[in-house]
């Protein structure tokens, strides 16, 4: 079972209700990072689907157009249970083979954008607008709302993993701790479900280090990793008090480590931070990287917050109509589990 991560707005009580009483309660359009650019191999299309998971609508696109599933690139993994938008590029496919695959009550669009020279890859997406809708919330809501909302867009979202990686039983990370060491059971896994596993220990530590800086993950200390907001670049922190007035204008944002091989570990009181974590995880910053060089993965550092952007919101009675922007990587179920104060939210 997964651990309860603390709220950045503990102080302000839950507003309850009930989540994806429809599919149409959580809907999600992909924000490209770029558009086709007329010619090359791939063609790029736009797919709206409901009640369907990226993998199963990646599988119905390869048997009914004829190409093979690597030859289907995606920018992002969408929910099944809601109502989402996404692009894809397929390898070698005209409209006429596309012709072939026909919208039903599960794919329902496609529309074509063009082609471009290059496959979409995880990550090549510009971060994601959402609609939700939440029901049958608590009567405070006119006031607590606004009052949470407010408080993550000035200090920003907590940028914790949703509880997806972890699994139906929410212990996928306690896989991926064992990997690290048993390299009989690493040799009989595929290297996806290798990576899946690993990448889910990493979100779990990430997730307790985050944890640990919650009431501070709108401020950078001597030792921080900081993350540009504009284009991702990281930098060691020297001076706090130089930096301070980027993070407050959320030019800049404190990280946390996402082990591997090569990535950077804070020093200072963030340093510190990240290895007790490790070590109440029963590992060390020295195993860790030894493992992450044996299974071949390098790390990065990952934002403790991110911007909540274009919202906007409404109360129907006991109903919440909510929508905004995250970035790439941020999950939803972040800004319900604020609001709601519940960290059971399937995402």
């Amino acid at each position: 079972m997964q651990p309860i991560y603390p709220f950045l707005t503990s102080s302000i009580p839950g507003i309850g209700g009930h989540f994806r009483t429809v599919p149409e309660d959580f809907q999600v359009e992909e924000r490209p990072l770029y558009l086709p650019c007329g010619n090359g191999e791939h063609l790029y299309i736009k797919v709206t689907k409901r009640l369907l998971s990226t993998p199963e609508l990646v599988k119905m696109i390869s048997t009914a157009v004829g190409v093979k599933v690597h030859g289907i690139g995606t920018a992002g993994l969408k929910d099944a249970r809601a109502v989402t938008t996404q692009m894809l590029s397929l390898h070698f496919v005209t409209p006429e083979q596309l012709s072939r695959l026909k919208p039903d009550d599960r794919i329902l669009s496609i529309d074509i954008l063009g082609r471009h020279r290059n496959r979409l890859r995880p990550g090549h997406h510009a971060g994601n607008r959402f609609r939700l809708v939440i029901r049958d919330i608590a009567d405070h809501a006119r006031t607590t709302v606004p009052a949470v909302l407010t408080t993550l867009q000035q200090r920003g979202v907590p940028n914790y993993f949703g509880p997806q990686r972890q699994g139906k039983k929410g212990d996928n990370y306690l896989v991926g701790a064992a990997l690290l060491s048993d390299t009989a059971k690493r040799a009989r896994l595929s290297r996806a479900d290798r990576m899946w596993y690993l990448n889910s220990f990493q979100s779990h530590l990430f997730n307790n280090i985050l944890a640990q800086r919650i009431d501070s993950i709108d401020r950078v200390f001597v030792g921080d990793w900081a993350i540009k907001t504009e284009n991702g670049a990281c930098f060691h922190v020297e001076t706090a008090e130089q930096e301070q007035p980027r993070a407050d204008r959320f030019e800049i944002s404190p990280t946390g480590i996402l082990f591997g091989s090569r990535v950077s570990w804070a020093d200072g009181e963030p340093g510190r931070i990240e290895e007790a974590v490790m070590t109440d995880a029963g590992t060390t910053k020295e195993a860790l990287v030894a493992a992450a060089k044996t299974c071949g993965f390098r790390g990065e550092r990952r934002a403790l917050r991110v911007p909540l952007t274009e919202l906007d919101w409404s109360l129907d009675g006991s109903v919440l109509i909510l929508s905004f922007t995250l970035p790439p990587g941020a999950y939803a179920t972040s800004v319900l589990r604020e609001l709601m104060k519940a960290d059971t939210i399937a995402s």
